[in-house]
């Protein structure tokens, strides 16, 4: 049976509210955490030692050869020396392994040949061995010879662009509003390469029986992926089996089928044994998606009322030729603040440099952040708090478009974070002062558009509890739980008796982990699945559905009660399969929230320490309060890394990357992040599903790291507006100043 909803209608019903198992919403503990805790949640690079005997003992690894040069074809590769060294068995070349990641969503495979050399590391073939240590060594003994070419592209800032139509936008007369401003504003700004880093690298292993693959990876979109890989491999997309249980991170990173998987399937069809291919860590900042640097111009006016009239945003990012991926620096300022003269252009350097992808909420992380930066500025060049001219420009509506917004709270949101934080005790740039440390306060918006995707889901009743089942993944942000928590506040359930299954293909097609639409999607089409099921046990006791209530696995209707093992007989099974529809295409969805940090500043050292942060959030109906805050918490961390060292270098000579492992690219530690406060509003948006939710995973990196620079200046009156704030420019800034 199957419970199938196009949401072409806002649901108004909130039938959460009126289920009486008080499961959703609360903070539970993550379903799977002791599994992580005791080391029996089994990841991609694992899953070797995990395979029963046969396959164990069959099991070959994979090394790539990569390029060392960032343009050019591969004349001849000379395997010699590398086939000698004793357990290997293959040095593979091969037209079907990939150049780079695919992008999320592509469900095509991305650019095979990797003959044609187009950046610095890009693997061009693989050795396989018995063992790791034979592969990797024998893969440093291969030669490359290369066909190389003069015109490779290095500096984002200097290569050629282009404009793509669809990101460019203008309404009105911005310059003849810039002129006859009160106040206005034309700053230019700049933020780094990014990457991903999460904790888990790449891994796949794949194997063949008879001509279906089955690969076990480290993938955010596992049906997506099994489609991706399927194409590079020419072959149904039926044949192709994608497990991924569990994922140590990924951030965007994962969301395309990449090298490593191809590469394991391709060497396993070649040998016929299993394959394991893992990127070392250096690896993966020269492989995995790279978020691109930004160069942004912000221009900016505002009349005698403190109200913005124009507003300008100008974004030069990169990518590789040929990929229609490009960082959507922009997104958020449509439509975040009222201004009728405005004018987006969006350019594009194409460059031999890693491929630029999605990363930590791609466009608004650094789009978001850049724009308040500007905003304390403007505020300060008014004479203005940053909080009174947020909240005067908060829109009715959609600025651009004119489409109501389906919520808006961030007026509620900014109030509520200045309150608890204590913004009315800010102090002027340099008033505050502890021995050699200047103390300031600054905040920001906090914005990220909302998506809903299409889902399926499986929920199975017995007399014994509840199972869930779909390809959906959990990247470490508690889908385990929250899909747990929904059967169970709709079919009466305690959570411990509901187990939930996912990353396998072969089950129903959840949307995968990416955009921050998995709770919303998944947990529609869970919620679906479930309304499916109650009224199979509503007609079974000759009640309507809305009048049959669940709780503790007893059911009542009407003036009979009867456990549920009683009227559960045989499995009750419905599959929920959720679609975005009409309802979202009149109207702008978006989450909202508001940071503020304190941070301190050495004026002798320019060292900058967070002293403490506040993060308050709306995002619909939040499912667990605990896996939220964790959500938001890492966000805020992520924002702290952008702001103060977060940064990938290229050498500009040959392309490669210099910070290429955790020593050299510098993400916060425990001693960098303070306790940091999360707080949530109540919210219900109809246009969030069934379940009246919205995304929380990427807003709390959204304008975090503009708090905390905008503290910066308020502690000691220096603007850094290329990115990261590291102390070398902090203390550049205080020597102009004069301190």
């Amino acid at each position: 049976m199957t419970a199938h909803l196009v949401f072409d209608e806002p649901d108004n019903r909130n039938r959460l509210d009126a289920m009486v198992q008080e499961v959703v919403g609360r903070p539970i503990d993550r379903s799977e955490g002791a599994l992580k805790v005791s080391g029996r949640a089994v990841y991609a690079a694992e899953q070797a030692s995990s395979l029963w005997s046969e396959k164990r003992a069959q099991c070959l690894y994979g090394v790539f050869v990569r390029a060392t040069v960032p343009l050019g074809r591969v004349a001849s590769l000379a395997s010699d020396e590398a086939r000698a060294v004793p357990g290997v068995l293959k040095v593979l070349q091969d037209p079907r392994l990939v150049r780079h990641p695919a992008q999320g969503m592509a469900r095509k495979s991305p650019p095979q040949d990797p003959s044609e050399v187009t950046y610095f590391g890009q693997p061009l073939a693989l050795v396989v061995a018995e063992s790791f240590e034979a592969a990797r060594e024998a893969a440093r003994l291969v030669r490359v010879d290369y066909e190389t070419s003069a015109d490779a592209e290095l500096d984002p800032a200097q290569a050629p662009s282009e404009f793509p139509e669809k990101k460019q936008s203008a309404q009105g007369d911005l310059e003849a509003a810039l002129r006859e401003a009160a106040v206005s504003l034309d700053a230019t700004y700049s933020t780094p390469s990014m990457a991903a880093a999460a904790m888990e690298p790449h891994a796949a292993l794949a194997w063949w029986e008879g001509d279906r693959v089955t690969l076990c990876g480290a993938y955010q979109m596992v049906s997506q992926n099994a489609e991706e890989l399927a194409d590079a491999l020419g072959i149904a997309p039926g044949k192709v089996r994608v497990l991924a249980p569990f994922i140590g991170g990924g951030f965007g990173s994962k969301l395309g089928i990449a090298p490593e998987a191809v590469a394991a399937a391709v060497a396993a069809q070649t040998l016929g044994r299993p394959v394991m291919v893992t990127l070392a860590r250096q690896q993966e900042f020269e492989i995995a998606h790279r978020r691109s640097e930004t160069g942004q111009r912000v221009r900016l006016a505002l009349d005698a009322d403190g109200r913005l009239t124009a507003i300008g945003h100008e974004a030069r990012v990169s990518n590789l030729d040929g990929e229609s991926f490009s960082e959507p620096v922009q997104q958020a300022t449509h439509f975040t603040y009222r201004g009728e003269h405005r004018q987006i252009r969006h350019e594009v350097a194409r460059v031999n440099l890693t491929c630029a992808g999605s990363v930590r909420a791609p466009g608004e992380a650094v789009g978001v952040s850049i724009f308040e930066m500007a905003l304390d500025e403007l505020a300060e060049k008014a004479g203005l708090d940053p909080l009174e001219l947020r909240l005067r420009n908060i829109p009715e509506e959609d600025p651009e478009t004119g489409k109501p917004f389906t919520s808006h709270m961030l007026a509620e949101a900014l109030r509520d974070g200045a309150d608890r934080f204590g913004w009315s005790d800010r102090r002027a740039p340099g008033e505050r002062r502890q021995g050699e440390w200047l103390i300031g306060m600054g905040m920001a918006s906090a914005v990220r558009v909302n998506m809903l995707h299409k889902a399926r889901v499986r929920v199975t009743l017995t007399g014994e509890g509840a199972l869930v089942e779909s390809s959906m993944t959990d990247i470490g942000t508690g889908t385990y739980t929250i899909l747990t928590q929904i059967v169970a506040e709709m079919l009466g359930l305690a959570p411990d008796r509901v187990r939930t299954v996912l990353g396998d293909t072969d089950l129903p097609e959840g949307s995968g982990s990416g955009g921050s639409i998995g709770a919303a999607s998944n947990g529609s089409a869970a919620f679906l699945a479930c309304e499916e099921i109650r009224r199979q046990i509503a007609a079974g006791m000759g009640c309507p559905e809305e009048e049959l209530t669940l709780k503790d696995g007893r059911a009542t209707c009407g003036n009979r009660t009867s456990d549920l093992a009683e009227i559960v007989t045989e499995p009750l099974s419905a599959e929920g399969h959720f679609e975005p529809g009409k309802a979202l295409k009149g109207v702008r969805s978006s989450t909202f929230g508001a940071h503020f940090a304190e941070v301190a500043v050495n004026e002798i050292t320019g060292e900058v320490r967070v002293r403490r942060m506040l993060g308050v959030f709306a995002a619909g109906r939040i499912l667990n309060e605990k896996t939220a805050r964790s959500q938001c918490l890492g966000g805020m961390t992520f924002g702290i890394g952008m702001a103060l060292m977060e940064e990938m270098v290229h050498d500009r000579r040959f392309g490669q990357v210099v910070s290429r492992d955790l020593a050299n690219y510098h993400i916060p530690a425990h001693a960098d992040v303070p306790a940091l406060e999360v707080h949530f509003l109540e919210e219900r948006d109809s246009y969030g599903g069934t379940l009246q939710a919205k995304g929380i995973g990427e807003l709390g990196i959204c304008g975090s790291g503009a708090a905390v620079l905008n503290a910066i200046h308020n502690a000691c009156g220096v603007r850094v507006r290329d990115l990261p704030a590291t102390p070398d420019k902090v203390l550049d800034g205080l020597c102009a100043l004069g301190r």
